[in-house]
């Protein structure tokens, strides 16, 4: 196996013993490497102690699905990895949720022989594509546009008389949304998939460029929803000294056409080992566990 080191970013907020299932795993694939863990408390406790080399993140954040909280969370984790005296040469961000379908051997040596500095899906979002008409595949580059590229205002007035006619003015074109906007030409909009995985120099400029709580945090910590699936790739596709992989790494079914991913079954397993992805999304022990069996007598060490 590679000499180089991995370490694992969990955000956690339900399930308990499928958290513990997934520590495991890793443990024993990669030889108990670093894994710092963010579990939201106020969702469900976490009774059974960690290993040694398990990490929680204190205090905790209060999370929200698609909300800022997600990226705070995410950035306080990388802290505590990468300030520990004993820091991995690449991290990858899962959920509980989460499973490895790849080797670790593969795994390590696939990220360590190629020139890329993190592995992350990544569209530019544009005003041409919001206005484009689009295969209902790519319709969430419109949706992306939308959440984080206009800009909305809503008049209230006090008096009740005219409280019906509170207007909302929403901007939509680069010209009028410029000054209330963090983007230019020079830093672009980006938009992709939460999950990611990334070396240590990458590591180390997303907690720098946060700590200097800039114009791009300030606008994203605002947005209500999907924050998480726009700022890492925006700070991440504008660092020029970066090299970026337009691919996560991740196995994931939209097929189900909601906004989340389908519940993966063992008539899955075929696509699975087919793909070229180290880990999948997402499973559920309590609706099918035995497809996790299964990967764990395909899957060696």
């Amino acid at each position: 196996m590679s000499s180089k080191s991995i370490g694992f970013i969990l955000l956690t907020h339900t399930k308990p013993r499928q958290i513990y299932r997934l520590i495991n795993k890793l443990n024993i694939m990669f030889n108990y490497p670093v894994i710092v863990c963010h579990h939201d408390f106020s969702k469900c406790d976490l009774s059974v102690e960690m290993p040694k080399n398990v990490f929680l993140v204190r205090p905790y954040i209060q999370t929200e699905w698609g909300g800022f909280s997600l990226v705070e969370a995410t950035v306080r984790a990388l802290e505590i990895m990468y300030k520990a005296s004993d820091v991995p040469d690449w991290f990858v961000l899962l959920s509980g949720a989460d499973y490895p379908i790849k080797a670790a051997r593969q795994i390590l040596d696939e990220l360590n022989s190629n020139p890329y500095d993190a592995y992350i899906q990544y569209e530019q979002i544009t005003y041409q594509t919001y206005k484009d008409d689009l295969i209902p595949s790519m319709l969430w580059l419109k949706n992306s546009y939308e959440r984080y590229c206009t800009k909305s205002f809503i008049f209230n007035y006090s008096k009740k008389t005219y409280a019906k006619f509170n207007p909302e003015i929403h901007l939509e074109h680069p010209l009028l949304t410029k000054a209330f906007l963090p983007f230019s030409k020079k830093l672009t909009c980006f938009s992709g998939s939460q999950w990611f995985c990334a070396n240590r120099k990458a590591a180390e400029y997303i907690i720098d460029f946060h700590t200097k709580k800039n114009a791009i945090i300030s606008h994203y910590s605002k947005i209500k929803k999907f924050s998480d699936e726009s700022y890492f790739q925006t700070i991440l596709a504008n660092a020029s000294h970066l090299k970026l992989k337009n691919d996560r790494q991740r196995y994931i079914d939209w097929s189900d056409g909601g906004p989340h991913p389908k519940i993966l079954l063992m008539e899955d397993l075929p696509h699975l080992l087919a793909s070229s992805a180290h880990f999948a999304r997402k499973f559920d022990i309590d609706i099918d566990s035995k497809i996790l069996d299964e990967l764990d007598m395909i899957i060696s060490v």
